[in-house]
């Protein structure tokens, strides 16, 4: 692969098809990865822990070794599916460590705060539980990367020169992203020695280098130096947690998404719930019926995060939230509050101004493209799906939120903290400080069942909580193929004064229909990398697998063929 092949943008993906075995990741050097540990003999659990940590070598704009890692896996030996949640925790006994000032913005008033990492942990777990290569095998892509580094593309730079304030906040952190004083250049390569020999040393020992070896002992020593009065101990007393996923039966199929800890899969299944006693299947795919019906629907469901998280410790009504009659009601309380009178007039009427700062409310952070607002610091995620010869399904996500020090690098390893709120009912991201409790978050790894078999893996960054049940809303219900479901234009949830930001591909019919049903709409960009990037796996009418990578940002999809 030239290295003009590595640089890629946001544009029109061509599925790969007919493979014997499938990948799509957020990065063409992380699928490059994956399809050398497939072709090597490794399984699909193998290949995502290597490329998990090529993409916190390769993408420190959107995930780095000590964030968080979700991981949905199909072992077909077995016949079982396993989740693992290995989220960055907060050390029991002391209050949140916020060392960066807040910025700007929706969130302006909830800084990041440090916590533990979990991004080692995590693929520490997958590889003793599934792994079949040697550990330090799965390192050596990793290592070779942040030692030549990669060509930065013009996506990167803008990420870069986006969260500059907060990225470069400290010595370390402008040290890092800017060698020599200035970002690294469009086309030209990003090296990080530090973390390479970060890497090596992880390589040799393992993982433990950076949970309880010398990495750690410097990461406790940095913390300490900054006021977190942290101990060696903090960074084991929460371990990687594997439990039971959501499975929802939905238009002829199961799905089954991240459960407690995580929220996602019963987001999902309350909102298609919702949308099945709407009717949405014989709405027109665009209209603005089905526009409506899926920003209310998303909506009332986000009004239920409060009633999720670590089941452990806190009572989650799973049986009323899966409840089919539960959201039929909830489906006749949107449909017998839908306007009678035509009310373009009073959509007109009122200024834009007093409805666009509440639709930063459900971004999860990200910046509302046209809101006015500026968020500063990074909100990314790596997002892949691997399927192997043997028919092992993974779909896991890496990601820099949740871990770490906020804008610290330590060992030449970049940290962002985390976004969660403390207490807040109405977040996704929220955790209540008791020892071993795991923060509630929308992961969004999610797979479909057919017969018991899996035939559709899917998964996405960027308001996770809101895009996962859009694109299965359009497969499911509206019958689009994987890729144009990924395509196809996305929402964030309703506002409580009925705005609603959508990607600007909504015909003027829409929009029209939207007005009359007293809907503000905002337009984001056709296509608006925060609205996510889906990467899928999925198996075709002949049997074989196909696998695509979302236009949203810059992801590949590729495969072996037999």
């Amino acid at each position: 692969m030239s290295v003009d092949r590595y640089i890629q943008n946001p544009g029109p993906k061509k599925p790969a098809t007919g493979l014997a075995a499938a990948c799509s990741t957020d990065s063409a050097i992380a699928t490059e990865t994956v399809l050398g540990v497939l072709r090597d003999g490794g399984n699909a659990m193998d290949a995502a822990v290597a490329a998990c940590l090529v993409q916190a070598a390769v993408e420190p704009f959107m995930t780095n070794h000590t964030g968080t890692v979700t991981f949905l896996c199909y072992e077909a030996r077995t016949q079982t599916v396993h989740q693992l949640d290995s989220s960055g925790t907060f050390p029991s006994g002391l209050p949140p460590f916020q060392p960066v000032p807040q910025g700007h913005g929706p969130y302006a008033a909830v800084p990041p705060s440090a916590c533990i990492p979990g991004f080692m942990p995590g693929l520490k777990a997958i590889h003793e539980r599934f792994g079949t290569r040697r550990w330090a095998s799965l390192c050596e892509d990793a290592i070779r990367w942040a030692d030549e580094g990669h060509p930065v593309s013009s996506f990167e730079y803008g990420q870069y020169v986006w969260a500059l304030d907060f990225v470069t906040y400290f010595p370390e952190g402008r040290a890092f992203y800017l060698p020599g004083g200035f970002p690294v250049p469009v086309g030209e390569r990003f090296r990080f020695p530090q973390m390479a020999d970060t890497l090596r040393r992880v390589a040799e020992s393992g993982p433990d280098h950076m949970i309880t070896g010398d990495w750690a002992r410097a990461f406790v020593a940095k913390a300490n130096q900054m006021g977190w009065p942290i101990t060696l101990d903090h960074m084991t007393e929460t371990p990687p947690l594997w439990t039971e996923p959501t499975r929802f039966d939905h238009r002829g199929v199961e799905v089954v998404g991240l459960g407690s800890p995580q929220i996602q899969g019963l987001f999902c299944a309350l909102t298609l719930g919702i949308l099945d006693h709407l009717d949405l299947a014989h709405m027109t795919c665009g209209s603005a019926d089905h526009l409506w019906a899926m920003g209310q629907a998303l909506r009332v469901a986000s009004l239920h995060w409060g009633y999720m998280g670590d089941v452990r410790f806190v009572g989650v009504p799973t049986d009323v939230l899966l409840d089919d009659a539960y959201h039929r009601s909830l489906a006749r309380l949107l449909w017998g509050s839908r306007p009678k009178a035509d009310l373009t007039g009073l959509v007109a009427a009122v200024p834009r101004t007093q409805w666009l700062y509440n639709v930063g409310f459900l971004t999860g952070g990200a910046k509302p493209t046209g809101a006015g607002s500026q968020q500063d610091r990074p909100s990314g995620s790596c997002e892949l799906a691997i399927v192997d010869r043997d028919g092992n399904w993974v779909q896991m996500m890496n990601t820099l939120q949740s871990g770490g020090i906020p804008g610290m690098v330590v060992g030449g390893v970049p940290m962002v903290g985390s976004h969660a709120a403390f207490g807040m009912m109405t977040s996704p991201m929220e955790h209540k400080l008791v020892k071993g409790m795991r923060q509630r978050q929308t992961v969004g790894n999610t797979m479909v069942f057919k017969d018991k078999k899996p035939i559709w893996s899917l998964g996405s960054p960027g308001n996770v909580h809101c895009t996962v049940p859009q694109v299965l809303a359009y497969r499911l219900d509206f019958g689009l193929d994987p890729y144009t479901a990924a395509d196809a234009p996305r929402m964030l949830p309703m506002t409580d004064d009925f705005g609603l930001l959508v990607e600007d591909r909504v015909s003027a019919e829409a929009q029209a229909g939207l007005a009359r049903l007293g809907v503000r709409v905002q337009a984001a960009p056709a296509y608006d990398y925060h609205m996510g990037s889906f990467q899928m796996c999925w198996r075709n009418e002949h049997g074989s697998l196909d696998a695509c990578a979302d236009p949203r940002r810059c992801g590949v999809a590729d495969g072996l063929r037999d």
